[in-house]
């Protein structure tokens, strides 16, 4: 299994790229999220990546975070979803905005992905629902998009332009996973389910944003309270 990769992109394409490591290329398939995060031609990488084996072929699918390769694996356990569906559906929703989907059972949202039918966007939320909580309770585990690799070339120019453009979308998504997660924690230690901390955790997110733990908790607690 290979579980990651380190190396020079080569190129990007509209549905994948080209990784060289040690001279061996691998060609990779990506969300359009995901290659629109990716560094430029030449630069390095380190992404998670998923091995997809059938019969006639074997693809590697690329992630930036391991919540993101998590849920493209949840996505492809779903009857109807194959890998590159799994992949349109995380190229219009961050990781964020497909949890939020599903534990609203916001089919809508999900069915708006490019070739996602009504019938596949309800058996995603029906079926996943009850796993969402553990994705977000995982934390920020996340690969760093840029690698500084001296020993092959002297780019550290590039690296720290490349990082100040692409890094802070990353960063970003790191703080709220782990927000989301202390929050998911404390929710669970309390008493509460964790589906039910989960949900509350996701519709508070959608009427107010820029909470840290501690406001999350004393919301999701307001909100939890008469259920309690």
């Amino acid at each position: 299994m290979i579980g990651s990769l380190k190396g020079r992109i080569e190129y990007k394409a509209t549905d994948h790229t080209l990784i060289d490591v040690s001279g061996v290329g691998y060609l990779v398939y990506c969300s359009e999220r995901t290659l629109s995060l990716l560094p430029s031609d030449g630069e390095y990488v380190t992404i998670f990546t998923e091995l997809v084996v059938r019969e006639d072929l074997l693809q590697l699918y690329g992630f930036l975070t391991f919540a993101e390769k998590e849920w493209h694996r949840l996505l492809c356990s779903v009857q109807g979803v194959g890998a590159k569906g799994a992949l349109a559906i995380q190229g219009i929703l961050s990781v964020e905005a497909l949890s939020r989907a599903i534990l609203l059972s916001d089919w809508a949202t999900v069915k708006s992905a490019p070739g996602v039918g009504p019938k596949i966007a309800q058996r995603i939320v029906n079926e996943l629902k009850e796993k969402a909580p553990k994705v977000m309770a995982m934390g920020a585990v996340t690969s760093n998009p840029i690698d500084g690799n001296t020993d092959l070339v002297d780019h550290d120019d590039r690296k720290n332009q490349s990082e100040i453009n692409v890094g802070s979308e990353v960063s970003n998504s790191e703080a709220l996973r782990n927000v989301q997660a202390d929050t998911l924690s404390a929710l669970i230690n309390l008493g509460y389910s964790q589906g039910d901390a989960a949900s509350a955790i996701a519709r508070i997110e959608t009427e107010e944003t820029d909470l840290d733990a501690k406001k999350l908790i004393r919301s999701a607690l307001r909100l939890l309270a008469p259920r309690g």
